[in-house]
């Protein structure tokens, strides 16, 4: 399966909100704890991209990277670059995810490499993110070369449970 890796910026966005918001609703529908819990509509899929991510674009404070299957997006990932004075060394790995359709594709990896590159061409030493505790992406993040650095319970509401879940902070150091 044939697939571009490439990073978005601020002109690309309005062409690329439908194929986001049915990656992230198809996410959010298939379990995944991503910050959202259900009921979970398309429009609040779309509405997070126009009123969280795209404004980070624009200034520079998130850097999209999106991978296209063909000419949709099946996949996205985020390097956070707007981080406090202290801490120009490192960036954040947010929001990967991968349309139900597309994964064991190999674009979660890609995406992850693409992540990486950017972040050591801007200088970063070091990647943190987070994900539930126990959720197939901390084998992936494992595998590719991420170590945990602790967890905490009782972090996040199940996404259509009513109860309580850990995350785990994993980080990477970049040589």
């Amino acid at each position: 399966m044939g697939f571009d890796i490439a990073s978005l910026v601020a002109a690309d966005l309005p062409a690329a909100l439908s194929d986001l918001g049915e990656i992230l609703h198809a996410t959010v529908q298939g379990g995944a704890s991503v910050g959202f819990i259900q009921p979970f509509t398309p429009e609040d899929a779309t509405g997070f991209w126009q009123s969280k991510i795209f404004p980070a674009v624009r200034t520079g404070d998130t850097v999209l990277f999106v991978a296209y299957l063909g000419n949709r997006i099946s996949g996205t990932v985020q390097l956070g670059l707007g981080l406090p004075p202290n801490q120009p060394h490192r960036a954040d790995v947010a929001k990967l995810l991968v349309h139900p359709q597309a994964r064991r594709s190999g674009l979660g990896r890609a995406l992850m490499a693409a992540l990486e590159t950017e972040a050591r061409v801007r200088g970063k030493q070091l990647l943190v993110l987070d994900t539930r505790s126990g959720d197939p992406s901390q084998q992936l993040y494992k595998n590719l070369g991420f170590q945990v650095a602790g967890e905490v319970p009782g972090f996040c509401r199940h996404p259509s449970e009513d109860f309580y879940e850990s995350t785990t902070y994993m980080f990477k150091h970049l040589s």
